[in-house]
């Protein structure tokens, strides 16, 4: 069999392993037989060179991408890997450079468009990134992660209601876009907009029922909104998920309080300082465990 063959025989070993342990050793054993029996083939460097991004090694990343562009420097796949190697390593000059690169060879490249946006918005370009942005969203109006990009620069500069267009502009092409439900769901709820904040973290929760901080998020809702039966139940399931989520602990300590408070003959006293003591062993500098184990002692 000649190298040529061997390398592509190694090339599928090494895609066969990916597929069944992805980052495996065993993967970047196989491709880098085939690079070895073929040092022109750029597939074997391009998923080698995802291995090493997948394990932070970035120095083994930029040898991998830079070797792949210096064998295709026209094609604008391998130059957005390589821009984005670059971005992680913070040499934001050079991956704006191959982002450039790539969009100048294929002019409908919006990934290239939103690359640049985003190397722009790291150099603290706040309009220079909203105008890219924007413009990937005139080249593709219904692709969606220009416009979540763009909502998410919106939100991060307090463009509170900028944000929120965008993320409905997001969820009316993707009505099952996750991090927009989450997103607009806290959004809403720092307006004081209680119920389309609840449908939509419900929404969300749907969708990804294993979010720990998502339930956490329903059930301060449900608490601001008075409803401490479903805020206990969200902040339940907040715990199955993560144990040792200290908010979700102190949040179902000020519920049995405030129920304690309300209704003082249909809660034991010691039931709530037990559970106000046992949050207290795990977090003995939570302020408001404390305050409300003082306020107790008071009574």
């Amino acid at each position: 069999m000649d190298k040529k063959n061997l390398a592509i025989k190694w090339f599928k070993k090494g895609c066969q392993y990916d597929s069944l342990q992805p980052n495996s050793d065993q993967a970047v054993d196989a491709y880098k037989k085939s690079i070895k029996h073929d040092g022109t083939y750029t597939d074997a460097y391009v998923n080698l060179g995802f291995i090493y991004l997948a394990r932070e090694d970035y120095d083994k990343v930029l040898k991998c991408f830079q070797k792949a562009v210096e064998l295709e420097p026209e094609n604008f796949e391998v130059l957005n890997n390589l821009g984005y190697a670059y971005e992680k390593v913070e040499r934001l000059g050079s991956a704006k450079q191959m982002y450039e690169r790539a969009l100048k060879l294929n002019p409908k490249d919006v990934e290239a468009m939103i690359n640049i946006a985003k190397v722009i918005e790291l150099e603290g370009n706040y309009h220079g990134a909203i105008k890219q942005y924007k413009k990937a969203i005139d080249k593709n109006p219904d692709a969606v992660t220009a416009r979540f990009c763009l909502a998410v620069l919106y939100d991060r500069y307090d463009m509170f209601d900028e944000a929120v267009d965008e993320y409905k502009n997001v969820l009316e092409r993707d009505p099952q876009n996750v991090k927009s439900l989450y997103n607009l769901g806290n959004l809403l709820l720092q307006f004081g907009d209680h119920q389309t904040a609840v449908d939509c973290l419900n929404r969300a929760l749907k969708i990804d029922r294993e979010n720990a901080e998502g339930w956490y998020n329903l059930g301060s809702v449900y608490q601001n909104m008075g409803d401490y039966d479903k805020a206990i139940d969200a902040f339940k399931q907040t715990l199955s998920l993560d144990p040792f989520q200290e908010k979700a602990h102190v949040n179902l300590a000020e519920i049995q309080y405030i129920q304690y408070s309300l209704n003082p003959d249909g809660f034991k006293k010691e039931n709530i300082v037990r559970k106000l003591h046992f949050v207290m062993s795990m977090y003995p500098n939570n302020v408001n465990a404390q305050k409300l184990l003082d306020d107790l002692a008071e009574e």
